[in-house]
């Protein structure tokens, strides 16, 4: 015999099992963030794991040669960028001097426009260099644990990775067996166009990561900024990052423009060729390149990269967009979640306008 629990208990029980999912979200994030991270490299890889497949080679042969050819590609924009950061890190104490020089200038044209004294400021300074001293050591450790997990996830990713695409019939076959045979036929148009979907909107952002990245260089470049190949790669990654991601990456090449050039319009034009280029990737690179169909609303964007950021740090950030992308082609492809599809994405609806009619009493 079925009990109806009344409304109160029911949402009583719904918060309670939200909040056991998320603590269990954090308590295992070591297990759950390369999981996901080798579960969208596998969805990206599977097509060439195909057609190695359809050439005759052996299944795990294949897996192994589009590993060996990710990693080289890895390997080769590793070694770029570790090229880059060491030029930046030799001209890091430049950039420390001119950036203390800045910050004294600044100090000594506050006080003339705003009434705030010298004093004052310096000792603020002073008390912010004692914080920061008193917290490094906190600081040094929590970094160097963070090193030691990031060390563990690159290890961990490529054996998911391995075993997703080796144990792909089997996990079909597993989600097969979950539902009865009249709905065979559905579950397989809804797989086949749900990975197919995924897949051309991560290519998509790859692409995008790759065209920003030469706008942004491009861009620098032209302005004469130091490090604009690094920079601009930098903005190109941090632009995945919906809006938070964006102001973060025009900030970092605007203070080295601040400090790197005399004069200060250079940050200026940075800020304006960035807002070029968010112009052309939000008009013309997302909606012709990046699978239009998975495109998520400003709204809930801002506030799952907020939600990943608390939940898994950067890398949740990171993995919030795509995520709920992978949720909304999803939902989109089942009719009992279609409203949630309609909710994550920016189709808006056409207003309806009611016109009320008044009658008059003769």
């Amino acid at each position: 015999m079925l009990i109806k629990l009344p409304f109160y208990a029911r949402a009583v029980l719904i918060c309670i099992g939200i909040y056991t999912f998320i603590s269990m979200l954090y308590i295992t994030q070591n297990i759950i963030v390369p999981l996901i991270f080798g579960t969208i490299i596998a969805i990206l890889l599977h097509p060439v794991v195909s057609f190695f497949v359809r050439k005759k080679f052996n299944r795990i042969l294949a897996i192994c040669i589009t590993l060996l050819l990710s990693f080289i590609v890895v390997a080769i924009f590793g070694v770029f960028m570790y090229s880059q950061l060491s030029l930046f890190s030799d001209s890091w104490p430049i950039f420390i001097n001119k950036f203390t020089t800045l910050i004294n200038q600044t100090i000594n044209w506050i006080p003339k426009y705003f009434d705030v004294d010298n004093v004052a400021i310096n000792s603020w300074i002073s008390e912010t260099k004692t914080e920061l001293l008193n917290n490094s050591s906190s600081a040094i450790g929590q970094t160097l644990l963070s090193i030691g997990n990031s060390v563990v996830v690159v290890f961990l990713i490529p054996v998911y990775v391995f075993l997703l695409l080796l144990y792909k019939p089997f996990l079909l076959s597993f989600i097969h067996q979950l539902f009865s045979n009249e709905k065979q036929n559905k579950i397989d148009i809804i797989l086949n166009q749900t990975k197919s979907v995924i897949q051309r909107y991560l290519v998509g952002l790859v692409i995008e990561v790759v065209l920003v990245a030469i706008l942004n260089s491009a861009g620098l470049l032209i302005l004469g900024i130091d490090y604009a190949i690094l920079i601009g790669i930098l903005g190109a990654l941090l632009n995945l990052i919906p809006y938070i991601g964006g102001l973060v990456a025009v900030s970092i090449p605007m203070m080295i423009a601040l400090v790197t050039k005399d004069s200060p319009w250079f940050a200026l034009y940075v800020m304006a060729v960035y807002y070029l280029v968010q112009l052309i990737d939000n008009n013309y690179i997302v909606p012709k390149i990046v699978a239009s169909k998975v495109r998520i609303n400003a709204l809930v964007s801002i506030i799952v990269v907020l939600a990943g950021g608390a939940l898994w740090g950067v890398a949740g950030m990171f993995l919030s967009i795509p995520i709920i992308a992978i949720v909304k082609v999803v939902c989109d492809h089942i009719d009992s979640l279609k409203s949630i599809g309609f909710l994550l994405g920016d189709t808006m609806p056409a207003i309806t306008i009611i016109k009320i009619k008044h009658f008059r009493k003769d």
